[in-house]
């Protein structure tokens, strides 16, 4: 991945995260939007997991990631102006791929339990939510309301 990609990604991260209705107006206040802007500008940079990015025309528009355990999708991101496109369930597919390849029997994903319309799509891809409840998050220094969910593969 190329530096200009790296930055792609970033940009297209947080453009996402600060375009959804899930978190509350208390979540948007500029230390924790600084720090979520930190957060994906370094994610790319560092991380040493398997990303996969979705690309328009050689526009970089959505990606995800796989961090953490093998089962788990930890990120899906899709930039504002394409979302609603089937770019998001592209990716969930392709790392559902990945690990019926590797032998894995159950995906994991998360989410913010306000963002409905992550939720519908991982539900649309086979999720079922198992888990709902608060937790903190890292990268905004705060308590969020999550859900996790789980399907078969």
């Amino acid at each position: 991945m190329t530096e200009a990609d790296r930055k792609a990604v970033g940009l297209v991260g947080f453009a996402a995260w600060k375009s959804s209705s899930a978190f509350e107006d208390t979540y948007l206040d500029p230390a924790v939007i600084e720090r979520v802007s930190g957060e994906f500008e370094s994610f790319v940079a560092e991380t040493q997991c398997d990303i996969a990015v979705a690309e328009i025309d050689g526009t970089l528009v959505g990606w995800g990631a796989r961090e953490g355990a093998p089962d788990y999708i930890s990120d899906i991101w899709i930039d504002p102006v394409f979302q609603g496109r089937g770019i998001g369930r592209v990716l969930v597919e392709h790392f559902l791929e990945e690990m019926r390849n590797s032998g894995i029997s159950i995906a994991k994903i998360a989410t913010h339990a306000r963002n409905i319309n992550a939720i519908r799509l991982y539900e649309r891809c086979g999720f079922r939510i198992v888990w709902q409840g608060t937790e903190w998050s890292e990268s905004m220094q705060v308590e969020l309301q999550k859900v996790r969910l789980e399907r078969q593969l």
